[in-house]
């Protein structure tokens, strides 16, 4: 008999056995029938935000839409914009013309996949018309990004320990550009017993891909051939984390200097000086991301730098907290500042608005979505009291 969807999700608590076992032969289903136009085009006081959910054992159908107060953080009108199943993390091309949605099956076609779905976006509307679905040529996608160019998008496949690019055009994703498989495992037999490909960006000069591996405490690093979408390979640029760290998400600082790195399995960011030339250097910081004399499991989801550069965000899951960090101008040093309750359970990913004034964050187990405002000089969060209920959300993006 097919585990639950919480039985599989607490039996090893990795975002991967949401999946359903037995998954769909194919996706082959349209966007949902949305509001119309006029109804669904935000007004100029408001954000509009894509929301990725799991639908396996959940009340969610797919990809959701509601609109943020641009001077409150408040939300309206949420609508269901696209049925699919288990759409666990969005990607906007820099034109918001395509959006992309991995799907967090193991399962696709009879082979052991997730899928790759690309929708067409109404730019005024914010509607979304499924373009196709493909392969997404390993076990469990649980990320995808677009290159600068907004040409491609690469993806991390978690379960098939992988990562693909894929060209993106005006039929949607077409047949993968590059395909690399990682090798290796780390000393936590839970969660790696093999490599867990998690992560996967293109630095700011869009010279190199980075790819964050929590199965083999590695950041892979390739060049990036962004007229081919090829990943290219690089000679001693891969950068080791601690045994047993897990890495998960990476992010950069808005000038390109530093990257930084959320370990889920201990508990820790990691900052690295950057180099346009190089890449990564030796680590300049490790740090926790629990307040002092915290107790029990936590697994750090998501990772997130201020527009300004002067502040560092992270959700703790199992502490249900975010972790905010100071940032050192003349150091980059980084300082926690303040852990503050995200008001849900199990927060994942979360997203600061485009003006940097808001930060929103999903919780995939109370199916809720909580608001923040942050302090412009201190980055420090304080809670605005808005919520809006979706089933199950893993994932927000906003379309500005």
């Amino acid at each position: 008999m097919k585990p639950t969807h919480s039985q599989r999700r607490d039996a090893r608590l990795s975002r991967r056995d949401f999946v359903g076992a037995s998954a769909l032969a194919a996706l082959g289903v349209a966007s949902w029938p949305a509001r119309d136009a006029e109804a669904m085009t935000p007004g100029a006081d408001s954000w509009e935000l894509y929301v990725g959910t799991y639908t396996n054992g959940t009340a969610s159908r797919g990809i959701y839409r509601l609109e943020v107060n641009k001077a409150t953080g408040a939300f309206a009108n949420v609508s269901l914009v696209a049925e699919c199943p288990d759409p666990s993390y969005l990607a906007l091309s820099p034109d918001r013309r395509r959006l992309v949605a991995v799907n967090e099956l193991v399962s696709y076609e009879g082979k052991g996949a997730g899928a790759l779905t690309t929708y067409a976006r109404d730019v005024r509307s914010g509607a979304l018309t499924r373009l196709n679905e493909r392969s997404s040529l390993g076990g469990a996608p649980c990320y995808v990004a677009f290159d600068h160019a907004g040409q491609h998008v690469l993806l991390a496949n978690y379960v098939g320990g992988n990562v693909a690019v894929f060209p993106v055009g005006d039929q949607g994703a077409g047949e993968s550009t590059a395909f690399v498989q990682h090798a290796g495992a780390g000393p936590n037999r839970t969660r790696q017993a093999g490599p867990h490909a998690h992560c996967i960006v293109v630095d700011p000069r869009g010279a190199f891909a980075l790819a964050a591996d929590l199965g083999t405490d590695a950041i892979e690093v390739y060049r990036y051939d962004a007229a081919g979408g090829r990943l290219l390979p690089s000679q001693g640029l891969r950068a080791a984390l601690a045994p047993g760290a897990g890495p998960r998400h990476l992010a950069f600082a808005p000038d390109g200097r530093s990257l930084y790195v959320v370990n889920e399995l201990d508990s820790t960011l990691v900052a690295f000086p950057y180099r346009a030339t190089t890449a990564i250097g030796a680590q300049r910081q490790v740090i926790g991301t629990r307040h002092a004399g915290a107790t029990g499991n936590n697994f750090p989801a998501d990772l997130h730098v201020h527009p300004s550069g002067r502040a560092v965000y992270v959700s703790n899951r199992g502490d249900n907290t975010i972790a905010v960090f100071s940032v050192a101008a003349a150091t980059g040093k980084l300082a926690l500042v303040q852990t503050i309750a995200t008001g849900g359970d199990w927060p994942r990913n979360f997203a600061l608005d485009p003006s940097g004034r808001f930060l929103l964050v999903a919780h995939q187990r109370s199916h809720v979505i909580t608001s923040f405002a942050v302090d412009a000089a201190t980055g420090r969060l304080a809670r605005t009291g808005a919520e809006a209920n979706v089933s199950s959300p893993v994932c927000l993006r906003f379309s500005a």
